[in-house]
């Protein structure tokens, strides 16, 4: 008799679980960006928002946060009650360098959140102008070296990625870089064809454009091998200096989020990823898809922040 109860009763718990497992979002999601409109940030999350509504059959929302630098985006999506679906797209500076040099975000990464995919990475390029008669970095790195005077790296912002990566840049190179940030890419690619600053570090999905229109001249990406969209740039590696960075942008749940929603659009973003068109849109805005799960996504934060903790902490840099 109880072989027989056995029989009945486990099948159907199993049904019942995989039933709570599979169960849908209610309602509209929330995808929070701490960036403005039209930002690679922003272009990613809408990219993926998009290809979600198709897939979850519920309304997709992108919600600009903007203000702090991203903060401001993570302190709201951390207060999201847990019958609401919210996620955040969120990049190393919000979640790596904040906690590093601000003394009260509001957030803890690590306690308040949990990573649910990562989605697509970018590389850092150094860059002249195209009146710069240098062709290679290592002409760059001599006349740095030569004239350390005016070892200025222009960055669209000060604190960001970009900054810490010009600072890593000079560590490896020898050179005392002096960062000067920028309100933004914009201004810095303008004094950069100006030739106001000789040299700017920035995201290269930012800088190829300019690139490809012969306005300035990439030396060198960040990258561990070539990237397919311009596979004339050699890496930092090949053209003589040791250093490989990158940095990402990747959904966030605040820690409210039950456990069965948050796997169920970590499984509905890694397909999603995986789709060919949305790929395709990737490449369109030369940035580079990742397909992750939420186990990878976690083993890249922790050693993202392995590699970078110890560059920003040892800048000193103060807001």
């Amino acid at each position: 008799m109880l072989h027989t109860l056995l029989r009945w009763l486990v099948p159907a718990f199993a049904a019942t679980a995989i039933a709570v497992q599979a169960q849908p979002l209610e309602g509209p999601l929330r995808i929070v960006v701490g960036f403005a409109p039209g930002g690679s940030s922003d272009r990613v999350a809408r990219i993926v928002a998009d290809k979600l509504q198709a897939k979850l059959g519920v309304p997709v929302i992108v919600d600009n946060k903007t203000g702090a630098g991203g903060r401001l985006a993570a302190q709201q999506a951390k207060a999201t009650p847990a019958g609401q679906n919210v996620l955040m797209l969120a990049n190393p500076a919000v979640m790596t360098v904040a906690p590093l040099v601000f003394k009260d975000i509001g957030y803890d990464p690590e306690r308040d959140f949990v990573a649910v995919s990562h989605v697509n990475n970018y590389e850092f390029a150094v860059s002249v102008g195209a009146a710069i008669p240098v062709r290679e970095l290592t002409h760059l790195l001599a006349w740095l070296r030569a004239n350390p005077g005016k070892a200025n790296f222009g960055v669209p912002a000060t604190g960001s990625l970009p900054h810490f990566f010009a600072l890593m840049m000079g560590e490896k190179a020898k050179v005392d870089a002096q960062v000067v940030g920028y309100r933004g890419s914009a201004p810095l690619i303008n004094d950069l064809l100006g030739g106001q600053i000789a040299v700017a570090v920035d995201t290269f999905d930012t800088v190829l454009p300019q690139h490809e229109a012969g306005k300035i001249r990439i030396l060198a990406i960040s990258a561990d091998k070539r990237s397919p969209m311009a596979p004339h740039i050699p890496t930092f590696k090949e053209a003589g200096l040791d250093l490989v960075a990158i940095g990402w942008n990747a959904f966030f749940a605040p820690a409210t989020m039950p456990k069965a929603h948050v796997d169920l659009l970590s499984k509905a973003i890694r397909e999603v990823m995986q789709d060919p068109d949305t790929q395709r849109k990737f490449a369109d805005q030369k940035m580079a898809p990742v397909v992750s799960t939420q186990v990878q996504t976690q083993a890249m934060l922790k050693a993202f922040r392995a590699q970078w903790a110890p560059v920003v902490q040892k800048s000193g840099y103060q807001p």
